[in-house]
């Protein structure tokens, strides 16, 4: 994929905030340390791209369409992480006959970073994803699911720490609420944490005690809702102080822009959220400067 093919591709409109007061001229600074994230959401076991003749997404999406724009993006900024917001589980063929395999297969294989667990990841029940975690070469993280009495034990982190450029990054997931969602059955013996609570925890503790340079939400408690009683990411947004980027999924959300949300302390933080099906791969782009300010500008592009 060549520049102009790169550029004609992006179908959303972008945005820039400046997250503790650099500005956008300071981003061409040789200076300015520039970290590229990238991300999906409810992939839902959409290997191909949709079908010629399908009524709405026409040729979009596929794995393999998605990897050469990543390795596409890798190779203009190699500085790079790739994380996934959950629900990679369920909805197509793929997942009944392999349960998984192929999906964390070719996750690892596109060189994702990390993943956040979403509900529809229990499908094949807690030991159907216990099953296909060798498959996986990359970190499942989840702060506010407590898997101390299941298979799961030891398997799942609150939060992986990657260090980038000397740019350290803190990373952490949460999960949705699995009862009403998801049988008793299939999540056993799993308990859900507050999320807030549980974010406010967790990102006191990268910022703070770990010293990250930068801080990140895989969430999978979804964008937004009519009731304000569920949790959401705008609310989440509203109630941290130390995140700089909230990475979202389980609404099936498409933002032509990210989303930017005040935080507790009065700054101006981004929540992200690209659809679903692995239509769109989501870009945030970070720059820090030698002293640590922070700017980003966010882009959703057409697979």
């Amino acid at each position: 994929m060549n520049r102009r093919k790169f550029i004609s591709s992006t179908s959303a409109s972008s945005v820039f905030v400046g997250l503790g007061g650099l500005s956008l001229g300071s981003c061409a600074s040789k200076s300015a340390k520039k970290i590229t994230i990238l991300h999906t959401n409810d992939m839902h076991s959409h290997i191909d791209p949709f079908s010629a003749d399908h009524s709405e997404y026409a040729n979009l999406g596929g794995m393999a369409r998605r990897a050469s724009l990543i390795e596409n993006i890798r190779k203009e900024n190699n500085n790079s992480l790739l994380f996934d917001a959950g629900d990679i589980f369920q909805g197509t063929p793929y997942f009944n006959f392999y349960g998984g395999e192929l999906e964390f297969k070719l996750m690892s294989m596109l060189k994702y970073d990390a993943a956040t667990i979403g509900n529809h990841d229990f499908d094949n029940g807690i030991d159907g994803l216990f099953a296909q975690l060798p498959h996986a070469e990359f970190e499942l993280l989840s702060a506010n699911y407590d898997f101390s009495n299941t298979i799961m034990a030891g398997h799942v982190k609150p939060y992986q720490i990657f260090m980038v450029d000397g740019i350290k990054i803190g990373v952490y997931g949460l999960g949705i609420k699995l009862s009403g969602l998801v049988g008793k059955n299939l999540y056993k013996e799993t308990e859900y944490l507050d999320p807030y609570e549980i974010a406010q925890d967790t990102e006191r503790l990268l910022k703070e005690e770990e010293k990250c340079n930068l801080v990140i939400c895989l969430s999978h408690i979804g964008y937004d809702y009519p009731s304000k009683e569920r949790p959401n990411d705008l609310i989440l947004a509203a109630k941290t102080q130390y995140t700089d980027l909230i990475i979202g999924g389980h609404t099936h959300t498409f933002l032509d822009k990210p989303t930017l949300v005040e935080n507790s302390k009065g700054r101006e933080i981004i929540v992200n959220q690209v659809g679903c099906f692995g239509l769109y791969l989501g870009r945030i782009d970070f720059y820090l400067d030698s002293i640590q300010h922070i700017a980003a500008t966010g882009v959703s592009i057409k697979v």
